[in-house]
């Protein structure tokens, strides 16, 4: 209520009223000057109001006082409840955890004035998750209530969560919320095999390396508390045998480590161990963290190929030993209980020349062809050998075979065959230190020893210093050696070798006598040499031989230039065709015969500009029908060609296609006129050939024909 002490209550003065919610939350009695709420209030909304009043004269409209300002506090009520902002929750704890074990904190928020009453004081409890778990009413810690709690019984829990204003008393307002906890694993079990032995069969034939079978120890932990690795125990059979983990399954894979044989034996027995890798230190009280099985393997009998006695043979043989000799054997056996019959034979693929035989129930080798130990010292092949009963089950085996030397190659002087010796050469000179080669295996110790032929030892040129470490020495016996009395000198040197039995051959060194300088440095070794004008320089037979190549080559050119002025003078000859004579060595095939020559030379060049048409391709129009005219007796010769020649023309099929036939009358335009007799009208006898001499030196030839023939006609009178 507001009022002005200039108020004396006879309506003179007016209050108005404005500021935070004038108008719209409160309101004021222009005349008494009560404030009244015209809607409820809400603390969380707005907690107080910041208003301004004023008494205003009636009739002037002027303020008696001045502006007055006043705050409205909005007292709080108990109207909301708390509530968990975050909820719901999820919380994790590890199982086995002892009582107490911080869990999760949980927190509820309420709205109402903390600082008046107790609107606002929180309280927490559990209305559902007890006995396991216990909550602090005032900081609403969750805690476990309960030792032990295993998470292999029961792995997850909800807890619903109360929060109560007003501390919990009767009237408060409440809230709740719901907590997911889980127990999380620890490796609080030890893996456990669910039998005591297993039973597993395996083949005989099975593959080293191979899984056989497989066990499972079980561990109710979960990730890597549940891994487990597994051991063989060492024991009967256990070196036989292997096992892993399979990291999937948790199971463990027996693997083959050696091969069995149901023959040797048939039944192994071993342990194995399972353990957890990840210990917890915590429950070793609880006992050993393992499990022991037994394992218990029966092999099966199976079909097996035949076995050999050994891994590989390795024999002998001499070469050249006689086709058919035996040189060893390879055994196979059936170890399998019914020990069937075994057959042998060699692998094709690895002997394709056949140079061995094998018998095929011995399996004795022998050889098939002359062996060579130059061409081929050893041999490798493989041999194959097959169960009777079941032919499909075969075993293989490598052989090699040695090749031995024996002694048939004679020892052969080394290169080089060609020494040489100066003129000026003195007694007991070695000019050449020759070696041996033998195309025989030579044994350790060989030795091979050089001498002269009976013939050549008498000779005082030269002589061989054997120096006995398989070596010699070439030696000169004299003196004053002369290459234009004897160039060449030829030494034939005997080599035997050591071996049995002994071989040897004759070599014959060529010694070439040259001419040497004091140092017995070589200068010529050609008897030519000797006739060489004396002074007469290299650089100077070099610029001679240049001199006479020069020569060649402006030769050359003048032969070429001059053929190619005459070719080029023939070719302007050839320019007017109808002038030009053509000849040819070889007798052509007549009319019909195109390919003999060229007739392009013959072509007529009125003809050739008035048909353009291509006639070195055959063209694709139709052909046409070739007129042949009716020649009468007394028809103009003239016409006819011109008739043939028209046709053609104008047949574009008309061979050849790559030449023009020309068709006109002979010595048309020349000054002989015409040499035909067609329009003769009288014999070849009372034709008179005198004129022919009168047509030139070109026609000198044939007016020599006709006058001899005139001279020697019997029928005419001279």
């Amino acid at each position: 209520k507001l009022h002005s002490d200039l108020d004396k209550g006879v309506g003179t003065v007016k209050y108005t009223l404005s500021g935070d919610g004038a108008g719209t939350v409160f309101t004021i009695d222009e005349t008494t000057g009560d404030i009244h709420a015209i809607r409820s209030l809400d603390r969380e909304e707005k907690p107080f109001y910041t208003l301004r009043a004023q008494a205003v004269d009636v009739d002037t409209k002027k303020p008696l006082e001045p502006e007055s300002e006043f705050i409205i506090k909005v007292q709080d009520i108990n109207d909301n409840e708390p509530k968990f902002l975050d909820g719901p929750y999820v919380a994790s704890v590890p199982e086995m955890s002892p009582v107490g074990a911080y869990v999760l904190q949980v927190k509820a928020t309420d709205a109402d004035d903390p600082t008046y009453g107790n609107s606002a004081r929180v309280v927490y409890s559990i209305l559902q998750g007890q006995p396991y778990f216990s909550i602090d009413p005032k900081t609403g810690v969750i805690r476990t209530a309960l030792p032990n709690m295993d998470r292999e019984v029961k792995e997850q829990y909800q807890v619903l969560i109360q929060a109560k204003d007003m501390g919990g008393q009767l009237g408060g307002l409440a809230g709740t919320t719901t907590v997911n906890i889980t127990l999380t694993d620890v490796n609080d079990n030890p893996p456990r095999f669910p039998k005591s032995i297993f039973h597993l069969k395996v083949p005989e034939t099975s593959l080293v390396g191979s899984a056989i079978g497989r066990i499972r120890a079980v561990d109710p932990d979960f990730g890597k508390n549940a891994e487990i690795e597994y051991n063989i125990v060492p024991g009967d059979g256990g070196n036989l045998f292997d096992i892993t983990t399979d990291q999937n399954t948790q199971e463990g894979v027996i693997k083959l480590k050696k091969p069995l044989d149901f023959e040797t034996k048939k039944v192994y027995t071993f342990k194995v161990e399972a353990s957890n890798l990840h210990l917890d230190h915590r429950f070793h009280s609880v006992g050993p963290f393992k499990d022991t099985a037994t394992v218990k393997i029966n092999v099966l009998d199976m079909d097996e190929p035949p076995v050999f006695s050994k891994p590989m043979y390795t024999m002998e043989v001499y070469e050249d030993t006689p086709v058919g000799t035996i040189i060893g054997a390879v055994t196979a056996q059936d170890l399998d209980a019914g020990s069937s019959s075994v057959r042998y034979f060699i692998d094709w693929k690895s002997d394709v020349d056949s140079y061995f035989t094998i018998d095929a129930t011995e399996g004795t080798i022998a050889t098939n062809e002359l062996l060579d130990r130059e061409s081929t010292a050893q041999y490798n092949f493989s041999i194959i050998a097959s169960k009777v009963s079941n032919p499909l089950l075969t075993s293989k085996v490598n052989v090699i075979i040695n090749v031995l030397d024996v002694n048939e190659f004679p020892p052969e002087i080394s290169l080089p065959y060609e020494t040489s010796v100066c003129e000026n050469a003195k007694p007991g000179q070695v000019i050449q230190t020759i070696t041996a080669v033998d195309k025989d295996l030579s044994p350790a110790g060989q030795r091979f020893s050089f001498r002269l032929t009976a013939e050549a030892s008498t000779k005082p040129n030269f002589t061989v210093h054997d120096y006995r470490n398989n070596t010699a020495g070439i030696e000169t016996r004299r003196n004053d050696y002369n290459r234009r009395q004897q160039e060449l000198y030829f030494l034939p040197v005997v080599i035997e070798d050591s071996s049995y039995p002994v071989q040897s051959s004759t070599n014959t060194m060529t010694i070439r006598v040259c001419r040497c300088d004091s140092d017995g440095t070589i200068l010529s070794c050609n008897v030519e040499a000797i006739f060489l004008p004396v002074g007469l320089s290299t650089g100077a037979l070099i610029a001679i031989l240049l001199c006479i190549v020069i020569l060649l080559v402006i030769v050359v050119l003048y032969v070429a230039l001059r053929r190619q002025k005459k070719k080029d003078t023939l070719m302007t000859s050839k320019e007017d065709i109808r002038d030009n004579v053509i000849h040819y060595d070889d007798e052509g095939g007549g009319e019909e015969d195109t390919q003999a020559f060229d007739i392009g030379a013959l072509r007529n060049p009125k003809v050739i500009e008035d048909n353009k048409m291509r006639r070195d391709i055959k063209p694709d129009t139709l052909r046409f029908p070739r007129q042949r005219p009716t020649a009468e007796d007394n028809t103009d010769i003239r016409n006819f060609i011109n008739q043939r020649l028209q046709e053609n023309d104008v047949d574009p099929a008309a061979p050849p296609y790559d030449s023009l036939a020309t068709y006109a009358y002979e010595g048309n335009g020349s000054v002989a006129e015409s040499l035909s007799s067609i329009d003769s009208l009288t014999t070849e006898a009372d034709q008179d050939y005198d004129y022919l001499s009168d047509w030139g030196p070109r026609f000198k030839i044939l007016a020599d024909m006709f006058g001899e023939e005139e001279s020697y006609n019997p029928d005419k009178v001279t």
